[in-house]
């Protein structure tokens, strides 16, 4: 629906880092959440998308367009989204729905009084990196060389990084760190990984997240043991996945979004954070790259695909 075609509606902007086909099962539990409120697209409120198409230096002006179009309040999808939005408006109530710790990258000053006119729902993803690190290790414990695979252009990569590396030096690893922010870097980053380490974690980002079953389909094709954060990761041929549910944020921060156009205000919203941790293995993909899961790893995961 065209955003403008109702003035009377309410109007979310949408601020994805990614694209719309990428983020269709999210902004669905955005949306599930937001008629929990009250609220539904084509009768009392409308919608306006403003993708970056995995190009994070667009979302500056992306947020400043939909400030000018003055919507009555914006869904960041994401981190880099985000921050984008908080720079361009101190006034129209921002939600997010993110992976890392809203207060460390500056989004709110607390997690139980946000202040301000940003609040919303994180599941803390990033800060879960070393221990990807660590169930890689268990999976491969011969192994003395694992990579990391992140995004440069996104502002959390340095957090991701160095907790990264900071857990190799702990288990004694060498860790190789690979960059892409392209299919193209992807592809190559899998072709030239695959001869010279063990096995990969790859960090958090949109851009990762969005082609997280085309990832675990390399991982196999590549025969690079990697985890990722999300299910969608191992059912595609991932060897693990340790994470929270990106879908709980979303929805959580759809019932935030209603809440605000009914009155609320962002500053009294504190903050929803899961620390639910989901740890998924695929033996079909471990048998098939000849890996033997120790019974303690197996016996620890949430969820077997055989």
């Amino acid at each position: 629906m065209n955003a403008r075609a109702q003035q009377a509606f309410p109007v979310i902007g949408v601020l994805g880092s990614s694209t719309a086909g990428d983020y269709g099962p999210m902004i669905a539990a955005f949306r599930k959440g937001l008629g929990e409120t009250g609220y539904f697209e084509g009768r009392n409120v409308g919608f306006e998308y403003a993708w970056a198409d995995d190009h994070y230096d667009r979302l500056p002006a992306l947020a400043t367009k939909l400030t000018e179009r003055r919507v009555s309040l914006i869904l960041a999808a994401a981190t880099p989204s985000a921050l984008a939005a908080k720079s361009a408006t101190s006034t129209i109530p921002i939600v997010f729905a993110i992976g890392g710790d809203p207060v460390r990258t500056g989004l709110v000053t607390s997690l139980n009084s946000p202040g301000g006119n940003v609040t919303g729902a994180a599941h803390i993803n990033v800060d879960t990196a070393p221990k990807r690190l660590e169930l890689l290790h268990e999976l491969l414990p011969s192994s003395t060389s694992l990579g990391l695979l992140t995004n440069p252009t996104n502002p959390l990569t340095p957090s991701v990084e160095s907790g990264v590396t900071a857990a190799a030096e702990v288990l004694g690893l060498k860790l190789t760190i690979f960059h892409a922010s392209t299919d193209r870097e992807i592809e190559a980053t899998f072709k030239n990984a695959a001869g010279s380490i063990a096995g990969m974690v790859i960090g958090t980002d949109p851009l990762f997240t969005s082609r997280a079953t085309a990832l675990g389909a390399k991982s196999l094709e590549y025969k690079l043991p990697a985890i990722y954060q999300y299910r969608d990761f191992v059912a595609a041929g991932g060897t693990m996945s340790y994470g929270g549910d990106i879908k709980d944020s979303y929805y959580r921060a759809g019932v935030y979004a209603g809440r605000i156009l009914n009155g609320q205000k962002p500053a009294n919203l504190a903050v929803q954070l899961s620390t639910r941790l989901e740890l998924l293995i695929n033996l079909k993909t471990t048998k098939a790259l000849g890996l033997e899961p120790t019974p303690v790893l197996v016996a620890g995961a949430d969820e077997v695909i055989e």
